[in-house]
Protein backbone atom coordinates (compact mmCIF):
# COMPACT_ATOMS: atom_id res chain seq x y z
CA UNK A 1 0.00 0.00 0.00
CA UNK A 2 1.08 3.32 -1.12
CA UNK A 3 0.01 5.81 2.22
CA UNK A 4 0.89 9.94 2.12
CA UNK A 5 1.00 11.81 5.33
CA UNK A 6 0.90 15.45 5.35
CA UNK A 7 1.82 17.27 8.77
CA UNK A 8 2.80 20.97 9.55
CA UNK A 9 5.48 19.66 12.19
CA UNK A 10 8.09 16.71 11.41
CA UNK A 11 11.85 15.80 12.70
CA UNK A 12 13.92 17.44 13.67
CA UNK A 13 11.31 19.38 15.54
CA UNK A 14 10.59 17.52 18.94
CA UNK A 15 6.77 17.56 19.54
CA UNK A 16 4.31 14.65 20.21
CA UNK A 17 2.59 15.60 16.64
CA UNK A 18 6.43 15.06 14.97
CA UNK A 19 7.11 12.04 16.82
CA UNK A 20 4.03 10.09 16.43
CA UNK A 21 4.10 10.60 12.62
CA UNK A 22 7.83 9.34 12.08
CA UNK A 23 7.26 6.31 14.19
CA UNK A 24 3.90 5.25 12.36
CA UNK A 25 5.82 5.76 8.79
CA UNK A 26 8.60 3.91 9.90
CA UNK A 27 6.96 1.10 11.58
CA UNK A 28 4.64 0.97 8.44
CA UNK A 29 7.95 0.74 6.26
CA UNK A 30 8.61 -2.03 7.96
CA UNK A 31 6.02 -3.60 7.70
CA UNK A 32 6.71 -3.75 4.05
CA UNK A 33 4.52 -0.51 3.04
CA UNK A 34 5.47 2.43 0.97
CA UNK A 35 5.17 6.00 3.01
CA UNK A 36 6.45 9.23 2.05
CA UNK A 37 5.82 12.02 4.53
CA UNK A 38 5.11 15.82 3.30
CA UNK A 39 6.18 18.35 5.83
CA UNK A 40 7.64 22.06 6.19
CA UNK A 41 11.57 22.24 5.74
CA UNK A 42 13.43 23.41 8.96
CA UNK A 43 16.75 24.79 9.68
CA UNK A 44 18.20 21.88 10.41
CA UNK A 45 16.66 19.78 8.04
CA UNK A 46 18.82 21.54 5.24
CA UNK A 47 22.06 19.78 7.17
CA UNK A 48 20.75 16.16 7.01
CA UNK A 49 21.20 13.94 3.82
CA UNK A 50 17.94 13.67 1.54
CA UNK A 51 15.52 11.21 2.33
CA UNK A 52 13.57 10.23 -0.68
CA UNK A 53 10.31 9.23 1.48
CA UNK A 54 10.04 12.86 2.61
CA UNK A 55 8.95 15.91 0.68
CA UNK A 56 9.70 19.15 2.06
CA UNK A 57 7.81 22.37 1.41
CA UNK A 58 8.93 26.12 2.25
CA UNK A 59 7.89 27.48 5.59
CA UNK A 60 8.47 30.51 7.16
CA UNK A 61 9.95 29.26 10.63
CA UNK A 62 9.21 29.90 14.25
CA UNK A 63 5.52 30.83 13.06
CA UNK A 64 4.68 33.90 15.78
CA UNK A 65 7.38 32.99 18.39
CA UNK A 66 6.31 29.04 18.42
CA UNK A 67 8.05 25.98 17.95
CA UNK A 68 6.04 25.69 14.33
CA UNK A 69 6.19 26.34 10.80
CA UNK A 70 4.09 28.31 8.32
CA UNK A 71 4.08 26.40 4.88
CA UNK A 72 4.52 28.75 1.81
CA UNK A 73 2.02 27.32 -0.91
CA UNK A 74 3.71 25.56 -3.83
CA UNK A 75 0.78 22.99 -4.89
CA UNK A 76 3.03 22.25 -8.27
CA UNK A 77 5.74 20.41 -6.18
CA UNK A 78 3.48 18.79 -4.24
CA UNK A 79 1.43 17.80 -7.12
CA UNK A 80 4.00 16.40 -9.26
CA UNK A 81 5.49 14.44 -6.13
CA UNK A 82 2.26 13.38 -5.42
CA UNK A 83 1.95 11.79 -9.15
CA UNK A 84 4.84 10.26 -9.05
CA UNK A 85 4.40 8.57 -5.48
CA UNK A 86 0.59 7.37 -6.75
CA UNK A 87 -0.89 7.01 -2.78
CA UNK A 88 -3.67 4.69 -2.38
CA UNK A 89 -4.84 7.06 0.75
CA UNK A 90 -4.24 9.93 2.01
CA UNK A 91 -3.34 10.71 6.38
CA UNK A 92 -3.60 14.41 7.35
CA UNK A 93 -2.33 14.86 10.67
CA UNK A 94 -3.51 18.45 10.78
CA UNK A 95 -6.85 20.37 9.63
CA UNK A 96 -4.95 23.54 8.09
CA UNK A 97 -2.07 24.81 6.37
CA UNK A 98 -0.59 21.29 4.83
CA UNK A 99 -3.93 19.53 5.72
CA UNK A 100 -5.54 21.99 3.30
CA UNK A 101 -3.46 20.30 0.48
CA UNK A 102 -3.92 16.64 2.09
CA UNK A 103 -7.97 17.52 1.33
CA UNK A 104 -7.50 18.72 -1.81
CA UNK A 105 -5.00 16.00 -2.71
CA UNK A 106 -7.41 13.16 -1.64
CA UNK A 107 -10.40 14.42 -3.40
CA UNK A 108 -8.48 15.24 -6.76
CA UNK A 109 -7.62 11.52 -6.80
CA UNK A 110 -10.95 10.28 -5.69
CA UNK A 111 -8.78 8.65 -2.99
CA UNK A 112 -9.53 8.11 0.53
CA UNK A 113 -8.30 10.28 3.18
CA UNK A 114 -8.14 9.58 7.16
CA UNK A 115 -7.29 12.66 9.90
CA UNK A 116 -5.75 12.31 13.38
CA UNK A 117 -7.30 14.82 15.57
CA UNK A 118 -3.87 15.11 17.81
CA UNK A 119 -4.11 18.33 19.24
CA UNK A 120 -7.18 20.23 20.85
CA UNK A 121 -6.16 23.33 19.16
CA UNK A 122 -8.17 25.59 21.49
CA UNK A 123 -5.41 25.01 24.15
CA UNK A 124 -2.62 26.55 21.52
CA UNK A 125 -4.61 29.73 20.45
CA UNK A 126 -1.99 31.91 22.36
CA UNK A 127 0.59 31.58 19.78
CA UNK A 128 -2.13 33.66 17.45
CA UNK A 129 -2.84 37.44 17.86
CA UNK A 130 -5.93 38.26 19.42
CA UNK A 131 -6.73 35.04 21.85
CA UNK A 132 -10.29 34.67 22.90
CA UNK A 133 -13.16 32.89 23.46
CA UNK A 134 -14.53 33.31 19.96
CA UNK A 135 -10.92 32.41 18.54
CA UNK A 136 -11.13 29.34 20.57
CA UNK A 137 -14.51 28.51 19.23
CA UNK A 138 -13.61 29.35 15.70
CA UNK A 139 -10.67 26.82 16.09
CA UNK A 140 -12.68 24.49 17.16
CA UNK A 141 -15.19 24.61 14.41
CA UNK A 142 -12.84 24.33 11.74
CA UNK A 143 -11.34 21.75 12.91
CA UNK A 144 -14.66 19.81 13.34
CA UNK A 145 -15.84 20.60 10.05
CA UNK A 146 -12.92 19.59 8.62
CA UNK A 147 -13.44 15.85 10.34
CA UNK A 148 -16.38 15.64 8.89
CA UNK A 149 -14.80 16.01 5.13
CA UNK A 150 -12.68 12.88 5.75
CA UNK A 151 -13.66 8.93 5.33
CA UNK A 152 -12.18 8.29 9.19
CA UNK A 153 -11.05 10.25 11.93
CA UNK A 154 -8.73 8.65 14.26
CA UNK A 155 -8.43 9.79 17.93
CA UNK A 156 -5.39 9.18 19.93
CA UNK A 157 -7.43 8.35 23.23
CA UNK A 158 -11.31 7.54 24.35
CA UNK A 159 -11.21 11.08 25.88
CA UNK A 160 -10.61 12.42 22.50
CA UNK A 161 -12.93 10.33 21.11
CA UNK A 162 -15.73 11.62 23.26
CA UNK A 163 -15.06 15.55 22.90
CA UNK A 164 -14.71 15.44 19.66
CA UNK A 165 -18.09 13.64 19.31
CA UNK A 166 -19.73 15.89 21.06
CA UNK A 167 -18.37 18.89 19.07
CA UNK A 168 -20.31 17.37 15.82
CA UNK A 169 -17.78 15.05 14.62
CA UNK A 170 -20.13 12.60 12.63
CA UNK A 171 -17.56 10.88 10.62
CA UNK A 172 -16.95 7.25 12.35
CA UNK A 173 -13.76 7.65 14.86
CA UNK A 174 -11.49 4.85 15.54
CA UNK A 175 -8.76 5.23 18.73
CA UNK A 176 -5.76 4.55 18.05
CA UNK A 177 -2.70 5.80 19.96
CA UNK A 178 0.92 6.35 19.24
CA UNK A 179 3.14 3.16 19.89
CA UNK A 180 6.08 3.37 21.70
CA UNK A 181 9.70 1.32 21.55
CA UNK A 182 9.35 -0.19 24.61
CA UNK A 183 13.03 -2.29 24.36
CA UNK A 184 14.47 1.24 23.81
CA UNK A 185 13.49 2.97 26.52
CA UNK A 186 13.54 -0.23 29.00
CA UNK A 187 17.54 -0.11 28.52
CA UNK A 188 18.39 3.18 29.24
CA UNK A 189 21.54 3.91 31.40
CA UNK A 190 19.98 5.80 34.07
CA UNK A 191 23.48 6.13 36.14
CA UNK A 192 25.70 7.09 33.14
CA UNK A 193 23.13 10.02 32.39
CA UNK A 194 23.38 11.09 36.45
CA UNK A 195 27.04 10.80 36.41
CA UNK A 196 27.41 13.35 33.08
CA UNK A 197 25.29 15.64 34.46
CA UNK A 198 27.08 15.64 37.53
CA UNK A 199 24.19 14.67 40.16
CA UNK A 200 25.07 11.16 40.65
CA UNK A 201 24.22 11.85 44.50
CA UNK A 202 21.59 14.04 44.48
CA UNK A 203 18.47 11.33 44.47
CA UNK A 204 15.71 10.66 44.19
CA UNK A 205 15.65 12.25 40.92
CA UNK A 206 11.90 13.40 40.30
CA UNK A 207 11.83 14.90 36.10
CA UNK A 208 10.02 15.41 33.46
CA UNK A 209 10.23 15.23 29.97
CA UNK A 210 8.65 17.67 27.22
CA UNK A 211 8.21 20.94 25.22
CA UNK A 212 8.61 23.77 27.97
CA UNK A 213 5.09 25.87 26.57
CA UNK A 214 2.37 27.94 28.62
CA UNK A 215 0.31 25.45 27.65
CA UNK A 216 2.07 22.40 29.65
CA UNK A 217 1.00 23.85 32.97
CA UNK A 218 4.55 23.76 34.28
CA UNK A 219 4.90 26.91 36.26
CA UNK A 220 2.09 24.52 38.37
CA UNK A 221 4.10 21.23 38.07
CA UNK A 222 7.24 23.44 38.83
CA UNK A 223 5.93 24.99 42.26
CA UNK A 224 4.66 21.14 43.51
CA UNK A 225 8.44 19.53 42.70
CA UNK A 226 10.09 22.55 44.48
CA UNK A 227 7.56 22.26 47.49
CA UNK A 228 8.44 18.50 48.01
CA UNK A 229 12.20 19.09 47.35
CA UNK A 230 11.77 22.00 50.33
CA UNK A 231 12.05 19.81 52.55
CA UNK A 232 13.65 16.55 51.02
CA UNK A 233 17.01 16.06 49.52
CA UNK A 234 16.51 15.07 45.64
CA UNK A 235 16.64 16.88 42.01
CA UNK A 236 14.30 18.11 39.71
CA UNK A 237 15.38 17.16 36.42
CA UNK A 238 14.00 18.90 33.12
CA UNK A 239 14.04 17.67 29.97
CA UNK A 240 13.62 19.81 26.80
CA UNK A 241 13.18 23.25 25.76
CA UNK A 242 10.70 26.32 24.95
CA UNK A 243 9.67 29.54 26.67
CA UNK A 244 8.59 28.31 30.20
CA UNK A 245 12.46 27.67 31.42
CA UNK A 246 12.12 30.91 33.11
CA UNK A 247 9.20 30.17 34.95
CA UNK A 248 10.37 26.61 36.27
CA UNK A 249 13.66 28.00 37.23
CA UNK A 250 11.84 31.26 39.12
CA UNK A 251 9.65 28.41 41.26
CA UNK A 252 12.82 27.55 42.70
CA UNK A 253 14.77 30.79 42.34
CA UNK A 254 12.32 32.36 44.73
CA UNK A 255 12.08 29.66 48.09
CA UNK A 256 16.13 29.80 46.71
CA UNK A 257 16.63 26.26 45.71
CA UNK A 258 18.11 27.03 42.56
CA UNK A 259 21.13 23.99 43.16
CA UNK A 260 17.73 21.44 43.51
CA UNK A 261 16.38 22.21 39.85
CA UNK A 262 18.31 21.17 36.53
CA UNK A 263 17.26 22.01 32.90
CA UNK A 264 19.55 19.62 30.87
CA UNK A 265 17.73 21.26 27.42
CA UNK A 266 16.40 18.64 24.61
CA UNK A 267 17.86 15.08 24.38
CA UNK A 268 17.16 12.74 21.64
CA UNK A 269 18.26 8.89 21.32
CA UNK A 270 19.84 6.87 23.37
CA UNK A 271 20.56 10.64 25.74
CA UNK A 272 16.64 10.69 26.19
CA UNK A 273 16.27 7.04 27.19
CA UNK A 274 19.36 7.66 29.59
CA UNK A 275 17.27 10.52 31.01
CA UNK A 276 14.28 8.57 31.76
CA UNK A 277 16.09 5.63 33.24
CA UNK A 278 17.82 8.62 35.50
CA UNK A 279 14.14 9.41 36.85
CA UNK A 280 12.83 7.70 40.14
CA UNK A 281 9.48 9.26 39.80
CA UNK A 282 7.61 11.29 36.27
CA UNK A 283 5.61 14.05 36.86
CA UNK A 284 3.07 15.58 34.17
CA UNK A 285 0.38 18.14 34.90
CA UNK A 286 -0.13 18.90 31.17
CA UNK A 287 -4.25 19.61 30.47
CA UNK A 288 -3.75 19.74 26.84
CA UNK A 289 -3.03 16.48 25.82
CA UNK A 290 -4.71 13.99 23.31
CA UNK A 291 -2.25 11.34 23.93
CA UNK A 292 0.80 12.08 26.90
CA UNK A 293 3.70 9.92 24.48
CA UNK A 294 6.02 11.02 27.22
CA UNK A 295 3.93 9.35 30.02
CA UNK A 296 4.22 6.10 28.08
CA UNK A 297 7.89 6.46 27.77
CA UNK A 298 8.64 7.19 31.33
CA UNK A 299 6.21 4.03 32.05
CA UNK A 300 8.32 1.92 29.70
CA UNK A 301 11.68 2.73 31.61
CA UNK A 302 10.15 1.55 34.08
CA UNK A 303 9.05 5.03 36.54
CA UNK A 304 5.74 5.81 37.22
CA UNK A 305 3.98 8.80 36.89
CA UNK A 306 2.18 11.61 39.31
CA UNK A 307 -0.15 13.90 37.31
CA UNK A 308 -3.70 15.88 36.90
CA UNK A 309 -6.48 14.20 35.50
CA UNK A 310 -6.75 15.04 31.99
CA UNK A 311 -7.66 13.94 28.66
CA UNK A 312 -4.95 11.63 27.40
CA UNK A 313 -3.44 11.33 30.97
CA UNK A 314 -6.49 9.11 32.47
CA UNK A 315 -6.00 6.55 30.01
CA UNK A 316 -2.82 6.15 30.88
CA UNK A 317 -2.33 6.92 34.74
CA UNK A 318 -4.62 4.71 36.61
CA UNK A 319 -4.58 5.83 40.23
CA UNK A 320 -2.41 3.43 43.12
CA UNK A 321 -1.56 1.10 40.41
CA UNK A 322 1.05 3.00 37.99
CA UNK A 323 1.08 6.07 39.94
CA UNK A 324 -1.75 8.59 41.17
CA UNK A 325 -3.97 10.49 39.19
CA UNK A 326 -5.15 13.73 41.14
CA UNK A 327 -8.08 15.71 40.54
CA UNK A 328 -7.50 18.56 37.95
CA UNK A 329 -7.67 21.13 40.38
CA UNK A 330 -5.43 19.81 43.25
CA UNK A 331 -3.25 22.28 44.75
CA UNK A 332 0.39 22.11 44.52
CA UNK A 333 0.68 21.49 48.47
CA UNK A 334 -1.43 18.10 47.46
CA UNK A 335 0.95 17.13 44.36
CA UNK A 336 3.77 17.68 46.69
CA UNK A 337 2.30 14.88 49.18
CA UNK A 338 2.15 12.48 46.46
CA UNK A 339 5.39 12.43 45.47
CA UNK A 340 6.56 12.15 49.50
CA UNK A 341 3.65 9.10 49.12
CA UNK A 342 5.69 7.67 46.84
CA UNK A 343 9.75 8.33 48.02
CA UNK A 344 8.45 7.29 51.44
CA UNK A 345 6.88 3.79 50.78
CA UNK A 346 9.38 1.61 48.98
CA UNK A 347 6.74 -1.03 48.76
CA UNK A 348 3.96 0.92 46.98
CA UNK A 349 7.11 2.37 45.03
CA UNK A 350 7.62 -1.42 43.54
CA UNK A 351 4.15 -1.65 42.76
CA UNK A 352 3.79 1.15 40.86
CA UNK A 353 7.11 0.22 38.72
CA UNK A 354 5.60 -3.11 37.83
CA UNK A 355 2.22 -1.51 37.06
CA UNK A 356 4.00 1.28 34.94
CA UNK A 357 5.72 -1.27 33.27
CA UNK A 358 2.32 -3.30 32.60
CA UNK A 359 0.71 -0.47 31.27
CA UNK A 360 3.51 0.56 28.62
CA UNK A 361 3.10 -2.81 27.39
CA UNK A 362 -0.38 -2.27 25.77
CA UNK A 363 1.72 0.45 23.28
CA UNK A 364 4.07 -1.64 21.73
CA UNK A 365 5.04 0.17 18.32
CA UNK A 366 4.14 -3.30 15.92
CA UNK A 367 0.91 -3.65 18.04
CA UNK A 368 -0.59 -0.09 17.04
CA UNK A 369 1.07 -0.19 13.52
CA UNK A 370 -0.71 -3.04 12.85
CA UNK A 371 -4.09 -1.11 14.17
CA UNK A 372 -3.25 1.77 12.06
CA UNK A 373 -2.86 -0.46 8.86
CA UNK A 374 -6.34 -2.13 9.30
CA UNK A 375 -7.95 0.89 9.49
CA UNK A 376 -6.04 1.70 6.15
CA UNK A 377 -7.19 -1.23 4.53
CA UNK A 378 -10.99 -1.05 5.99
CA UNK A 379 -11.24 2.49 4.38
CA UNK A 380 -9.53 1.66 0.62
CA UNK A 381 -12.09 -1.57 1.11
CA UNK A 382 -14.90 0.38 1.87
CA UNK A 383 -14.17 3.70 -0.34
CA UNK A 384 -16.79 3.99 -3.18
CA UNK A 385 -14.96 4.98 -6.51
CA UNK A 386 -16.87 7.46 -7.36
CA UNK A 387 -16.25 11.11 -9.68
CA UNK A 388 -16.74 13.81 -7.66
CA UNK A 389 -18.40 17.04 -9.22
CA UNK A 390 -17.53 20.63 -8.28
CA UNK A 391 -19.69 20.47 -5.50
CA UNK A 392 -17.59 18.52 -3.70
CA UNK A 393 -14.34 19.82 -4.84
CA UNK A 394 -15.58 23.19 -3.11
CA UNK A 395 -16.85 22.22 -0.29
CA UNK A 396 -13.83 22.55 1.83
CA UNK A 397 -13.75 26.28 0.15
CA UNK A 398 -17.02 26.80 1.52
CA UNK A 399 -16.63 26.47 4.84
CA UNK A 400 -13.32 28.00 4.65
CA UNK A 401 -15.28 30.96 3.55
CA UNK A 402 -17.91 31.12 6.07
CA UNK A 403 -15.58 30.64 8.73
CA UNK A 404 -13.17 33.64 7.26
CA UNK A 405 -16.18 35.69 7.34
CA UNK A 406 -16.94 34.54 10.89
CA UNK A 407 -13.10 35.58 11.78
CA UNK A 408 -13.35 38.88 10.09
CA UNK A 409 -15.96 39.79 12.13
CA UNK A 410 -13.91 38.48 15.47
CA UNK A 411 -10.93 40.74 13.92
CA UNK A 412 -13.15 43.55 13.70
CA UNK A 413 -14.35 43.30 17.54
CA UNK A 414 -11.28 43.13 18.58
CA UNK A 415 -9.44 45.83 16.85
CA UNK A 416 -12.83 48.16 17.85
CA UNK A 417 -11.98 47.33 22.00
CA UNK A 418 -7.92 47.93 20.89
CA UNK A 419 -9.06 51.05 20.18
CA UNK A 420 -11.34 52.10 22.78
CA UNK A 421 -8.95 51.07 24.94
CA UNK A 422 -5.92 52.87 23.31
CA UNK A 423 -8.17 56.01 23.15
CA UNK A 424 -9.05 55.42 26.79
CA UNK A 425 -5.03 55.46 27.69
CA UNK A 426 -4.56 58.84 25.60
CA UNK A 427 -6.90 60.67 27.71
CA UNK A 428 -5.98 60.36 31.01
Amino acid sequence: MNICMFTNTYLPHVGGVACSVALFAEDLQNLGHQVLVVAPVFPDELQEERQENILRVPAIQNFNGSDFSLRIAVPFKIANRIKEFQPDIIHSHHPYLLGDAALRTAWRRNIPMVFTHHTLYEKYTHYVPLDSNNLQRFVINLSTQYANLCNRVIAPSHSVAELIKERGVTTPIEEIPTGVDLDFFNHGQGERFLREQGIANQKPVIGHVGRLAPEKNLRYLAEAAALFLKNHQGTFLVVGKGPSEKEILNAFQSIRLDQKVMLVGEKTGRELSDAYSAMDLFLFASKTETQGMVLVEAMAAGQPVIAVDASGVREVVEDGQNGRLLREDAPQEEFARAINGFVSNPETAQKWRQGALKTAGSFARRKVANYLLQLYESVTNEYAAKSRGADDLNAWDKILGGLKAEWALISQKAAASVSLFNNGDESS
